[in-house]
C-alpha cells in the first residue's frame, strides 16, 4: 500500500470519510487506512480536526477509540476536553479507552480537568485509576516552575510524565523503575529517562518492567519500545505479545511496537497474531503489519499531511 493509494488528493472531507470507515465503493475501509487518516488529522491540531477525530468514538473498535483518545491528547487542543470527559465517564466503555481519555486530559494539561480526574482516582479499573493519578501529577507538574527546565520529548510526543534522572547510570534508573513502593509518577519519570538513553543496556533495563504487577505500567513500556525502535527490545516484545493471560492492552502495544521496529523476524509473529481470538490484539497486528510495510518502504511519511 502506498500513501497515494490511500489519499490521492486528501482534504478534510476525505480524511473524515476514511477515518469513520465510510466507503465510497461499498467495500469496508481497511483499519490501517483509517489509522493513517487519524494521524493525518492529528498533524492539523485545529478545532475542526478535533471535532472530526472525536466522531470516531462512535466506532465499535476499542482499538480505534483508544487511538482516537491518544491523538486528541497529542493535539493538545482544549476543544477535545468535553468529549474526553464523556468517554471517561462512560463506565461501560472499554477500560483501555477510558484510560486513554484520562491520559489525553493530562496531555492537554488544563487545570479544569483536575476535579474530573480526581473523581475517578478510585475507579474500579486499576488502569483508569492509575492513569488519573498520573494525569493529575502531570498537570500539577506542568503548572510549576520546575517544568520550565524539562526538555521537550525527543520523540515529538507529549508523555504521561516528563523524563528525569537522565544523569544517573542505567543501573540506578532501573532501581527506581522497578521499585513498586515508589510513586508511579516517579517511576514513569525514570522510565522515560531510560527511553531517552536508547541504548541496549537501557532497553534491557526497561524490559524487566514487563514483569511489573501493573498492566498500565507494562503497556507503557511496550509503547516506548515502539518509540525507541531498538532491535534489542524485539525478544521481550514477542514474549509479551505471545504471553497467555497477558492483558490485551499490553499485547496490543507490544504488537504495534513490533510493527514500528520492523526487523525481519517480527513479520511472521505479527501475521500469526493477526488471527488472535482477542479483537484488540488482532486489529493491532493488522495495523502493525501496515507499519511494518511502511518502515520497510521508501514512503516519506506514514500519515498524509493535508
Amino acid at each position: 500500500m502506498t500513501q497515494d493509494s490511500v489519499f490521492p488528493h486528501p482534504n478534510l472531507e476525505e480524511l473524515e470519510r476514511v477515518l469513520l470507515g465510510i466507503s465510497s465503493n461499498e467495500k469496508p475501509v481497511p483499519l490501517a487506512e483509517r489509522f493513517r487518516a487519524l494521524f493525518s488529522l492529528k498533524a492539523l491540531k485545529t478545532e475542526q480536526a478535533v471535532h472530526i477525530v472525536a466522531k470516531a468514538f462512535r466506532d465499535d473498535s476499542a482499538l480505534l477509540k483508544h487511538e482516537v483518545a491518544y491523538v486528541l491528547g497529542q493535539m493538545k487542543n482544549p476543544a477535545a476536553l468535553p468529549c474526553l470527559e464523556t468517554v471517561l465517564r462512560k463506565l461501560d466503555e472499554d477500560p483501555m479507552v477510558r484510560h486513554e481519555a484520562a491520559e489525553a486530559m493530562g496531555a492537554i494539561g488544563d487545570k479544569s480537568s483536575l476535579p474530573i480526574l480526581t473523581e475517578f482516582l478510585q475507579d474500579d479499573s486499576p488502569d483508569v485509576s492509575q492513569t488519573c493519578e498520573l494525569a493529575i501529577e502531570k498537570i500539577e507538574f506542568d503548572s510549576n516552575e520546575a517544568a520550565s527546565g524539562v526538555k521537550n520529548s525527543i520523540y515529538q510526543s507529549i508523555d504521561p510524565a516528563p523524563p528525569a534522572f537522565e544523569d544517573l547510570p542505567v543501573a540506578e534508573l532501573k532501581k527506581i523503575l522497578l521499585d513498586e513502593t515508589l510513586p508511579l509518577f516517579k517511576r514513569y519519570r525514570a522510565m522515560f529517562g531510560l527511553r531517552n538513553k536508547n541504548t541496549s543496556e537501557s532497553v534491557l533495563a526497561l524490559a524487566e518492567g514487563l514483569d511489573d504487577s501493573s498492566a498500565l505500567f507494562r503497556h507503557e513500556i511496550a509503547f516506548i519500545f515502539g518509540q525507541m525502535q531498538h532491535p534489542a527490545s524485539v525478544p521481550a516484545l514477542i514474549k509479551s505479545l505471545s504471553k497467555e493471560g497477558e492483558a490485551a492492552m499490553v499485547r496490543h502495544e507490544s504488537a504495534e511496537a513490533l510493527g514500528s521496529i520492523a526487523t525481519p523476524e517480527v513479520l511472521e509473529v505479527l501475521k500469526k497474531f493477526s488471527k488472535d481470538p482477542e479483537q484488540v490484539v488482532r486489529e493491532s497486528c493488522i495495523v502493525a503489519l501496515d507499519m511494518y510495510e511502511y518502515e520497510n518502504s521508501d514512503q516519506f511519511q506514514y500519515a498524509h499531511v493535508v
